[in-house]
């Protein structure tokens, strides 16, 4: 995973929800902040009750390990289906009910952080650093729910592989995508990975996020 400024993602996110968690009251009483309070701090529904972005972020972290997996054993067929099963958990469980991840998934979880930073950024009392941080953030949010489904389509020529050098054709490529899901990818190769379209991943949309609570001085 990259780290910005020093700390991992995980810990940026964790630091900004406690954070965000001392504004409760002010949260209650702007709109704005209770939706980024559920992208970054909580959501009734999500494993452990954690907002959205924290829960991509872990079910992202889990498809990484097992993309890892995948391509450990290049010769072994069933090794291969096994491991981009576990990926496709940590995806969408609707696609594999079983395995490692927390049941919720990476799309589910973004797609999530995408609606209610939406939400945020529509709201009566959204500042305009509220607007222009939540486009960055829905956008590379948006770029990872398209990884996402990449990832499942070459998942699935894994899966329908006859010979582990089929499946092994189709493992690098899973292993590039789901490295994108947390750090992006230079779409542009000017030696950057911004939040625009094709480039900016988790990794980008917890940095632009942590941004936002700084302008509304929730951190």
């Amino acid at each position: 995973m990259r780290v910005l400024a020093g700390l991992t993602i995980a810990a940026l996110l964790a630091a900004g929800a406690q954070a965000v968690t001392t504004q409760e009251a002010d949260a209650a009483s702007k709109m704005s902040h209770a939706h980024m309070g559920h992208v970054m701090t909580a959501w009734k529904d999500a494993p452990n009750g954690m907002g959205f972005l924290p829960t991509a972020v872990a079910e992202a972290e889990t498809a990484v390990k097992h993309a890892n997996l995948v391509m450990q054993k290049p010769g072994d067929l069933a090794w291969m289906k096994l491991h981009t099963r576990h990926v496709f958990n940590a995806l969408d469980p609707a696609m594999e009910a079983k395995g490692p991840g927390l049941g919720y998934g990476v799309i589910n979880a973004a797609n999530g952080a995408i609606k209610h930073i939406n939400i945020a950024a529509k709201t009566e009392d959204a500042s305009k650093n509220v607007r222009t941080h939540a486009t960055h953030v829905a956008t590379s949010a948006q770029n990872t729910v398209s990884r996402a489904n990449q990832i499942l389509a070459v998942g699935k020529k894994i899966l329908g592989a006859s010979t582990a050098s089929d499946a092994a054709e189709h493992g690098g490529k899973l292993l590039i995508l789901a490295d994108q899901l947390l750090a992006g990818a230079d779409a542009d190769g000017n030696g950057k990975i911004s939040w625009s379209e094709n480039e900016g991943g988790l990794n980008t949309a917890a940095k632009h996020m942590m941004l936002m609570a700084k302008g509304e001085n929730m951190i």
